[in-house]
């Protein structure tokens, strides 16, 4: 009776502790998130967002749609006609609260840079970003999901 025991604990601590560092990730905005286009609320991308050094930055890594350009040729900065895959579009996001703030977003549709605040919703499963200029009431609030 004891050998068959021994595995059922395993496997239950097993799919606790799963459990808890699935939990413990849907408490900040670090992973996978799916962007959506604007005009057609289709999915656009997925960026994965990161943190160093208690700042938060967000890279490409894929892109959705298949029209969609490749290159940044809207860009004003550096990134001017450079891949999307692999760059960086959010960058200096800092905790503070249930919100993150104080950082830049890149709409690569546009090239333009805004402002931009973060907060996690629906238990970490989506995330409100809003991107501004001046003030946050000045701005718009795109929803991302989180990817599984």
């Amino acid at each position: 009776m004891k050998k068959t025991l021994v595995p059922l604990f395993f496997a239950a601590f097993s799919l606790l502790g799963f459990s808890y560092a699935y939990a413990q990730n849907l408490d900040t905005i670090t992973g996978n998130w799916t962007t959506f286009d604007d005009g057609t609320n289709q999915p656009a991308a997925i960026v994965r967002i990161s943190e160093k050094n208690g700042l938060f930055f967000g890279v490409i890594t894929k892109l959705l749609d298949p029209k969609a350009p490749v290159n940044c040729d809207k860009c004003q900065d550096l990134r001017k006609g450079k891949p999307l895959v692999g760059m960086e579009i959010l960058s200096g996001l800092k905790k503070t609260g249930d919100l993150y703030v104080g950082g830049y977003i890149l709409d690569p549709d546009e090239g333009e840079i805004y402002k931009v605040e973060m907060r996690p919703t629906d238990g970490g499963n989506k995330l409100d970003v809003r991107g501004y200029v001046g003030i946050p009431l000045l701005g718009r609030t795109q929803i991302w999901n989180r990817e599984r």
